[in-house]
Parts: C-alpha cells; structure tokens; sequence
C-alpha cells in the first residue's frame, strides 16, 4: 500500500504493559506518525489502589507509553518515574500516576487529561486509551470456573480458556478508530497475551476496524513465556489463542525472536517458571502466517526486545 506521505507512516500500536513501552522506545527514533491504542483492565499496583479509590481509569500504563515517548532524560520524563517510599498511604505510588488523576479530575476528562500531559511531556505520538469505560477483565479457566481482575486472572494458577470484557459493550474512542482506518501499519504487542493485548480487541468496534484497514498487520512474540498466563505456550499458541478471540486471524505477519539467551539467564527465569516460547514454524506455517525471525534481544541481563532492534524488523516487515 502506498502511502500518501512516503516520510511519514502512520502507525497504530496496541497493547499495554512494558511491552508495548519498549516497542515505543524504538518506534520514536523513526520517521513515523505514531498512535498508540492502550489497554484499560489494569487493577493492580497504583494504578489499581487509584482506580479503587477514586474511580479513575487506571493511569499506569498509559504513564509508561508517555515516558517511553517522551526525551529520555527529560526532566518531566524523569518525574514521572519516581515513586513515592513511604509509610504512608503514598507508598509505591507513581508520581505520573497522581499526575494524570489528578489532571482527570480538574478537566472532568481522562482524554483531555491524557491529552494535556502528553503535551507536558512533549511526547512524540498521540496515546489513547482502549476505552474511558470502567471495564474489568473476566476470564473462564481450563476447569469452568470464571475469575474477575487481572491480578486475581494472573494468580490463579490455571490455564486461560478465554478472556472477556466486563461491561462486555465497552466503545473505542472515535479518533482511535480513525487512526486504526488512515494506519500503514498497526502492531500488536509484544505484551501479555491475555491480559495487556487481546483486552484492547475486546472493545467493541476495534475488530472490525482492524479487520478492514488496508494496514500491514503485525504481531509481535513475546520471547518468554509468562507465569500464571502463558505456561507452555508456544508461538501458534499465542497466534490461535489471539485469533480465537478476534473471530480468526487479524495479524498475518508474526516477528518472532531468533536470539537465544545465556543458559545462566534462562535458568533464572526457569526458577520463576518462566521458560523461552517454542518457535513452532510448522504449525504457524499451516495456519499461513508470513513469520519473520530476527536478533531481537536486548543485551542488558534481562530477557526483553531491544527497542532499536525492534523498531527496525517492524519497520522491514512493513518495507518501508
């Protein structure tokens, strides 16, 4: 597909979690209109202690995709990290996170309240929540037995059969789904599968939309499997479990890792039952994926992408 301004992609990201941050981090070196689709079904950490308190839309990854595009050694980027150590009732709340709710409650507006702190940050895109519904995440497990929240869905030690959206008719803002219809390239991920990227498709509308737009489609694998969520997924899991929940397969294009960690680091996450995802490419062929494998990891100890090197293989997929 051409684009009518070749210097400018316009990209659509959906997902939450750090995943999505760390793509972010990569995506705001590149020459590239950016929007970003954030889940909303977070209620844990700070954010859950502010959504139970005061009502408010969780603030907590919509903060980190703001940091994540906003200059790095900012000043504002740099407040918005800190977190408070205390005694009190403050302790382990993120500055940004009393930022944006605080904002909510003067504009009366999560949106506008997003919006105006975007501007604080000078950030380079234009972040939208999935929904300004108070939506909680239900999940049916392996045994029959449904649990609501995200932290408790985590927790709960069982496989995910399927998730879905409480109230289940939650709407996408209108300018969300006109980034979705005018996009070059929409991702999905990396993040987790049930929790941080099928929630944003549960939304009523965004299906559809993604489903029509004439964008190159991406999902992006998660290198780990994740405790309590992904146990023993491997790649055409994580594919048919997302395809599942979108009425077949919306993102033909799948980037998966090819690095492999140090035996030293993987024995580490083992200990916290977390295993590297089995690259199945005879089943993702069958299911007539375009697979692209690259060095995607970040060399820093930990097992996560390297924004850089993740920006790049998306944007080669995209052959832009």
């Amino acid at each position: 597909m051409a684009n009518k301004n070749p210097k400018k992609p316009r990209f659509v990201s959906i997902g939450g979690g750090t995943g999505l941050s760390t793509l972010l981090r990569g995506l705001k070196k590149c020459e590239a209109d950016l929007s970003v689709i954030v889940t909303v079904t977070d209620d844990g950490g700070s954010s859950g202690r502010l959504r139970e308190e005061l009502g408010v839309l969780p603030p907590g990854d919509i903060r980190n995709c703001m940091i994540a595009l906003s200059e790095d050694e900012h000043l504002m980027s740099r407040l918005f990290r800190f977190r408070f150590n205390s005694d009190g009732g403050l302790h382990d709340h993120s500055f940004g996170n009393l930022f944006l709710t605080a904002l909510a409650g003067v504009t009366g507006d999560f949106v506008e309240a997003v919006r105006l702190t975007s501007e604080v940050l000078a950030i380079k895109g234009v972040i939208y929540p999935a929904t300004t519904s108070n939506v909680r995440l239900r999940a049916e497990l392996e045994d029959g037995s449904w649990v609501e929240g995200e932290t408790r869905i985590s927790a709960s030690g069982h496989r995910i059969r399927r998730v879905k959206l409480n109230p289940p008719d939650a709407h996408p803002l209108p300018a969300a789904l006109a980034a979705i219809e005018s996009a070059d390239v929409i991702t999905i991920g990396p993040g987790s599968l049930y929790t941080s990227l099928i929630p944003n498709m549960l939304v009523k509308e965004v299906i559809s939309a993604v489903r029509a737009s004439r964008a190159t489609k991406i999902y992006i694998q998660n290198i780990m499997t994740q405790p309590g969520e992904t146990d023993r997924y491997s790649a055409a899991d994580h594919v048919q479990a997302l395809a599942e929940h979108c009425g077949g397969v919306l993102f033909p294009n799948v980037l998966l890792n090819s690095a492999a960690p140090s035996s030293s680091i993987l024995k580490r996450y083992d200990e916290e039952h977390a295993a590297l995802v089995n690259v199945d490419r005879d089943r993702l062929q069958a299911l007539g994926l375009n697979t692209v494998e690259r060095d995607l990891l970040a060399e820093d100890g930990v097992i996560r992408h390297c924004p850089d090197r993740l920006a790049k293989a998306v944007f080669e997929m995209a052959q832009l």
